[in-house]
Formats: C-alpha cells, sequence, structure tokens
C-alpha cells in the first residue's frame, strides 16, 4: 500500500467521523430543545399565589426550619437563580405569630445573591449548622455547604430582635 492510498484512507475516515460528530451533536442540540422545567411548581405565579406577568418565579428549596418556642418560626430557603442554572441565593426569613397565624416579620440574604452553588446547596449535607436559641434576642448561627470538595462556610452570625433579623 503506498503512502498516498494511506493518507486518502485516513482523510476519508476522519471526514466520516467528523460528519458523524456533526449529526450526533445536531441530534442531541435538538433533543435538548425540547426539555423543560416541569419541576419548578412555582414559575408563573407571584408571592400571594396568583398568575403574574409572565415572568417565571425562581425554583426554591427549603433546606433548614426551626421554631423558637411560640415566638419566631425561622427558615433558611434556597433559591436557584434565573440567569445562572447552577448558581443560588439563600434567604433567611424570620416569621412571627399574628393571629393564630406565621407572618413574615424580616429577611435577609445569607452571603452574596448567586453565591451558591445550586446542586450542593440543595443536596444531602447541605446545612453544615443551623443554631438557634429560644432567647431575646436570639443567636442565629448559620454554615452552608459550599461545594463537597471545599467543605462548609464559615459561620455567619445573626441575632433576632423583636421579629428582625440583625448581623452579629
Amino acid at each position: 500500500m503506498s503512502l498516498s492510498s494511506t493518507y486518502r484512507r485516513n482523510r476519508t475516515a476522519r471526514a466520516a467521523t467528523a460528519a458523524v460528530t456533526l449529526l450526533m451533536a445536531g441530534a442531541l442540540g435538538a433533543a435538548g430543545a425540547g426539555t423543560s422545567n416541569a419541576g419548578t411548581s412555582n414559575a408563573g405565579t407571584s408571592k400571594a399565589g396568583t398568575p403574574d406577568s409572565g415572568a417565571a418565579a425562581p425554583q426554591t428549596r427549603q433546606i433548614a426550619s426551626s421554631v423558637l418556642g411560640g415566638d419566631y418560626k425561622i427558615t433558611l430557603t434556597a433559591l436557584r437563580s434565573p440567569e445562572d442554572e447552577f448558581a443560588a441565593s439563600v434567604r433567611l426569613q424570620v416569621f412571627t405569630q399574628s393571629g393564630g397565624a406565621w407572618k413574615e416579620s424580616d429577611r435577609v440574604t445569607v452571603g452574596d445573591v448567586d453565591g451558591w452553588f445550586w446542586y450542593p446547596l440543595t443536596g444531602k449535607g447541605a446545612v453544615c449548622e443551623f443554631a438557634t436559641a429560644s432567647t431575646e434576642p436570639a443567636p442565629l448561627t448559620v454554615r452552608l455547604l459550599i461545594t463537597p470538595s471545599i467543605g462548609c462556610s464559615d459561620p455567619v452570625h445573626y441575632q433576632v430582635r423583636e421579629g428582625r433579623v440583625y448581623a452579629g
């Protein structure tokens, strides 16, 4: 077999491989274009639960909750970023009793907006520490998983006084 016939055969094989690769990429792209966020149950509704003007609400998942006597209920909720499917924010909310129901009295963002990773934050072991106490003011410490390989964040300390959240 001559060198030129080997060259032509390799060139033909490479062209065929490239064509198959392009066809597969096109097929996979078309298949992916038909997927949806069916798991996002709160999309298309406002905070009050009524239909909104088309802006989809971010996907959320409560990752921790604590009730301090009958005074306060404190929750940590992961909010998936609408711009980056891998990013998330964490919302800390404080609720107080009013007329027999829990009413939100304050909320803060733990860390930076979209400063967390969605999958570690909503997976097993996401909450490294969520410590509260039924005192006034109520101390609160939060440590969350950054990634399994990095580990947990530094603790963030808050105080809940009269239904409001304060750093420290």
